[in-house]
C-alpha cells in the first residue's frame, strides 16, 4: 500500500511541475498563475483516497491539455497574422 502512495505522490509531483512550466507563458503573468496552481494543489492536500487522487491527477492532466491548446491557439494566431498579411 506505501508503493501506491509513494508512486501516486510522485505523479502529483510531477503533473505539479509540468503545470508549473506551462505557467512561463500564462497571460496574466507567472506568479498570478503560480499562486492560483499551488492554492488548488494545496486545497487538496488533505484527500487521502486513492481514488479521489487519481481523479485529481486526471483533472490536472485536463486542466494541462487545456493550456497547451491556448498557447498553441495563441501561436497560431500570431503566425496567421504575420504571414497573412498578402
Amino acid at each position: 500500500m506505501a508503493a501506491v502512495n509513494q508512486t501516486l505522490r510522485h505523479r502529483v509531483i510531477n503533473i505539479y511541475k509540468e503545470l508549473l512550466f506551462l505557467g512561463r507563458e500564462y497571460p496574466l503573468g507567472y506568479e498570478y498563475y503560480r499562486t492560483r496552481l499551488h492554492k488548488a494543489f494545496a486545497s487538496q492536500q488533505h484527500v487521502t483516497d486513492e481514488e479521489q487522487i487519481r481523479k485529481g491527477i486526471e483533472r490536472a492532466e485536463f486542466v494541462k491539455k487545456e493550456i497547451e491548446a491556448l498557447y498553441y491557439l495563441k501561436r497560431y494566431r500570431a503566425l496567421r497574422q504575420r504571414y497573412d498579411k498578402v
